[in-house]
């Protein structure tokens, strides 16, 4: 089974290396406007309505927090006798988008703080989000949805998923708007979502040919600057909309990225390999332990009847094969050889590292 997927993953990798050089893409789809960004919003909650599975007397903020709401109301409550299973301590998070106006809604994640074994069934009370400046930007509050489920009692539980975190699709609404600065009366940035001087000149290229000869100029890896006189916002998003419509091929490093946990290896379609000799074998050692019954004679007065166990040994050792990979060697060339050695995910991920010490492998080998 492993085998026949990795003859499968092979198959798409050697297509995407017979393409050639990667397709063109949207200026719009590998870049974006310097300025134009999302806001990281935050705060602090309480969750009521559950049943019995919320934060217990050992967290203290809970009960604080709730004798402080209920002093909000009129109610005056000693914390210190104050007994409940029903509440939890959250932290509420979201992402302000950009250009986002008052009264637009947020989808927004719910994080258990304290102690509670679930959320399932609770409700968020109004809680204010704020930004990295101590403003409130947004306002939570409503039914979570946890996407799991506990169960049980007798002391067995079942429990699927995550359950002391949840979110509520819309569950927040803007209050407040943040400014965008995304361009100026000198024209405006573009910032490459991958790094790459390759693509930076491209982009540039791309753009003077439509606008005209220097009009646009790559800074640096990750920056072109499009320099072009704004007189109002009207011809800013006029010129970003018809920029972002440019085709640019991109241009990436020749990675290899493995994941040991996993056991799953990307190769990226421009890694070359020099000339490696690769050999591979494992051995498989088998215990195996059968039982047999001795019984005395009939008619003995003596002896009586035992199990006597006997174990078995073996050790196979699979026949290792070189298989010769020549200098200059591309994605399904390389592919092919470890397929043809019929090795594992994870004995690929052993033979790239080696391959890499050895100093064939032309590409960033990444570990995660």
């Amino acid at each position: 089974m492993r085998h026949s997927r990795l003859l499968m993953l092979a198959a798409v990798l050697m297509t995407v290396a017979a393409s050639g050089a990667a397709e063109a893409a949207r200026l719009k789809d590998i870049a974006k406007i310097q300025g134009v960004r999302s806001n990281q919003l935050v705060g602090y909650g309480i969750v009521v309505g559950l049943d019995g599975t919320g934060d217990s007397q050992q967290a203290i903020f809970t009960v604080q927090s709730v004798a402080n709401m209920l002093e909000r109301f009129g109610l005056q409550v000693d914390p210190a006798k104050v007994k409940m299973r029903n509440v939890a301590s959250v932290m509420v998070t979201a992402d302000l988008p950009a250009f986002v106006s008052e009264g637009v809604r947020l989808d927004v994640t719910i994080s258990s703080l304290g102690d509670a074994k679930s959320l399932q069934g609770g409700t968020l009370l109004q809680t204010p989000l704020y930004g990295a400046d101590g403003q409130v930007y947004a306002v939570a509050q409503g039914p979570v949805s946890v996407g799991g489920f506990t169960a049980g009692g007798g002391g067995t539980s079942v429990t699927k998923n995550h359950v002391t975190a949840a979110r509520i699709p819309e569950g927040a609404i803007v209050e407040r708007a943040v400014p965008m600065q995304f361009a100026d009366s000198q024209g405006l940035s573009i910032l490459l979502n991958t790094p790459d001087f390759t693509t930076a000149r491209r982009a540039a290229d791309a753009i003077n040919e439509r606008l005209g000869a220097g009009a646009a100029s790559a800074i640096d890896a990750a920056t072109v600057r499009v320099n072009t006189a704004l007189t109002s916002p009207d011809e800013a998003v006029s010129l970003i909309a018809q920029i972002g419509m440019l085709d640019v091929r991109q241009d990436d490093v020749a990675k290899v990225i493995v994941n040991e946990k996993t056991g799953t290896v990307v190769i990226s379609g421009n890694v070359t390999v020099g000339n490696v000799a690769v050999s591979h074998g494992n051995l498989a050692v088998e215990i195996s332990t059968t039982y047999n019954v001795s019984q005395p004679q009939p008619f003995s007065r003596t002896g009586e009847t035992v199990v006597v166990p006997e174990t078995s040994v073996r050790a196979t050792e699979t026949q290792s094969v070189f298989q010769i990979i020549e200098e200059g060697s591309t994605l399904d060339e390389l592919i092919r050889a470890l397929n043809a050695m019929k090795v594992t995910p994870r004995d690929i991920i052993a033979i790239l590292q080696a391959i890499k010490q050895a100093g064939a492998l032309g590409a960033e080998l990444v570990i995660i």
